[in-house]
């Protein structure tokens, strides 16, 4: 395999941001930013063999630079909301920045989505990787202790997209990274996904209060709503019942938390299909949740090659530790990582064709 490296801008502050491409044989290849840790595009090829751009994204720099829903990007340190920036370890209370309304979402104003990483890209044979490195200062954020984190990037010949989250820290704090990828199996400027099938391997979600999407505490059966998808459920048809769950209208669509039923073993989480092109998509992870996002509300401008996304563009599946953990000590694992200790979690993108 090979990996391109290309110029893609330079930020207000003078750093050079390279474009990272992993290819493989087949001619599919994914390209990440050292900006941000940004998934900029995945090309991937549907039955007759085409390739297409199935990551909503941008062609120049100036579009990750403004605010852009965080398409692509790698998030941290905290992946998901916490309610009004507030949290407790050991009996030390925190409150940290917020930037969604009164909480604190996805790492706040300026999180790991938002800073240069350090690269080191590694060839192999059948399989690149792609090595992005940052430290997070103490009370980067008002989180507590310094974070080392490695995110590593690999794509092989069968067309796994594999991400490793690695950090340590040298006083107790938080740390659920995730990635925050919109896909359109059909293609970027396909439209919408409404005509993608999604299952989700899922008896129950983390329902939210109102439309600040803070979690209740509790959990909601999917049976009988739209949010069962354990053997498929055709997106358009979903959205289509938005009126009819009260969850729904809160979020404008979807914007939940899945609480997988394999827990935090390494496993099958989610599998996504485009009929038309016969692509498909499976999420395995070991993190115990999956975030469904379907760019609800959300209209993020100008994307590659002059398309405009409209809500519903893209989806996202974000694999995580549950929104506001830290508030809710009845979820499930931990979100409090404590020196001497390595948080180390794997998600794999693996992209198919069925037949």
């Amino acid at each position: 395999m090979s990996i391109i490296q290309t110029p893609f801008g330079t930020t207000p502050d003078g750093q050079p941001v390279t474009r990272y491409t992993l290819q493989n044989r087949g001619g599919a290849s994914v390209s990440i930013l050292n900006y941000g840790g940004i998934v900029q595009s995945i090309l991937v090829p549907d039955r007759e063999g085409n390739l297409a751009d199935v990551a909503l994204g941008f062609d120049t720099l100036e579009g990750y630079l403004a605010d852009h829903g965080c398409m692509g990007d790698t998030i941290g340190r905290y992946g998901n909301r916490i309610a009004e920036g507030r949290f407790t370890i050991d009996g030390q209370s925190y409150q940290l920045a917020c930037n969604n309304g009164k909480n604190h979402l996805h790492g706040g104003p300026v999180g790991f989505n938002k800073h240069m990483w350090e690269a080191m890209p590694v060839e192999g044979n059948g399989e690149d990787s792609l090595r992005l490195h940052r430290v997070s200062p103490d009370g980067e954020m008002n989180f507590p202790g310094t974070l080392d984190v490695t995110v590593t990037f690999t794509f092989n010949d069968a067309c796994d997209l594999i991400i490793r989250y690695q950090a340590a820290t040298d006083k107790p704090t938080l740390c659920n990274l995730t990635n925050h990828t919109y896909f359109n199996l059909a293609g970027q400027d396909h439209g919408t996904v409404r005509d993608h099938v999604l299952l989700i391997d899922s008896d129950v979600i983390t329902p939210v209060r109102d439309a600040g999407l803070i979690p209740t505490g509790s959990y909601m059966p999917v049976a009988g709503t739209p949010f069962d998808m354990r053997d498929g459920l055709l997106l358009g048809d979903g959205l289509d019942m938005m009126q009819e769950s009260a969850q729904m209208v809160y979020a404008n669509g979807y914007d939940h938390n899945f609480v997988l039923r394999k827990g935090e073993t390494m496993a099958l989480a989610a599998c996504l299909w485009h009929e038309d092109s016969g692509r498909m998509m499976e999420v395995i992870t070991d993190q115990p949740g999956v975030q469904l996002y379907t760019a609800c509300t959300t209209h993020l401008g100008g994307g590659k090659g002059g398309m405009t996304y409209e809500p519903y563009s893209g989806l996202c599946l974000e694999t995580q530790h549950f929104p506001d953990a830290p508030n809710n000590s009845q979820f499930i694992g931990t979100t409090v990582l404590r020196p001497g200790e390595t948080y180390d979690t794997t998600t794999i993108y693996a992209f198919r064709v069925e037949e």
